[in-house]
């Protein structure tokens, strides 16, 4: 997400507590919102494909490959 549209969801967000939204600047702040939520999960499942465990006894495999059996 660019560093534009998080600076709009934040001066959206102190507009809102300080004058309020016009119906149009509150549906512009719920599809940002929504447009960052899905960054943010897409950056953690990314992450989670990639986590690789490592038992004691030296062994490894990644829970994502688990899921599949």
């Amino acid at each position: 997400m660019s560093p534009e549209k998080l600076a709009r969801i934040n001066e959206l967000a102190k507009k809102s507590r300080t004058e309020g939204l016009t119906a149009e600047e509150k549906q512009e702040q719920e599809a940002l919102r929504n447009e960052y939520r899905r960054a943010v999960v897409g950056n953690l499942r990314g992450q989670l494909d990639n986590t690789v465990i490592v038992e004691p006894d030296g062994s490894s495999y990644r829970p994502k490959d688990e899921k599949k059996k």
